[in-house]
């Protein structure tokens, strides 16, 4: 529990917060480039006889990304969510919406999986 009555503690949370997601992006797009690397490898670098093992490898290098991305979303929220129980009522200012961070997180959670089911359905 927080003694210091101060709202900067609280935004510092926020902060943090939102450092994690703009992980959890970084980490999704990181992986969708991946995938889609493997199609341009296939496209333009493998002679049409030859089996298309690259491709099956980045899509599963860039699956594990996207995946650890919705994982950071989801473990951010949980670990947020555990630094708002500690604070006391004072820290957080008046009519300030605490949950817009963890929407934000969760929606980009769902929008990484919606992202696998999609780089799935080419397969």
């Amino acid at each position: 529990m927080s003694d210091l009555n101060d709202p900067r503690v609280f935004f510092a949370a926020e902060r943090t917060l939102l450092a994690w997601n703009r992980t959890a992006l970084s980490l999704m797009a990181f992986g969708f480039v991946i995938e889609r690397f493997g199609l341009f490898v296939r496209l333009l670098l493998i002679p049409a006889e030859s089996p298309a093992l690259t491709s099956r490898v980045s899509l599963w290098i860039g699956v594990i990304f996207i995946l650890m991305g919705s994982a950071v979303s989801v473990i951010s929220v949980r670990q947020y969510r555990k630094v708002l129980a500690t604070l006391k009522p004072v820290e957080i200012p008046d009519g300030y919406r605490v949950n817009l961070g963890v929407f934000t997180n969760l929606t980009v959670a769902a929008l990484g999986i919606a992202l696998i089911v999609y780089l799935f359905q080419g397969v």
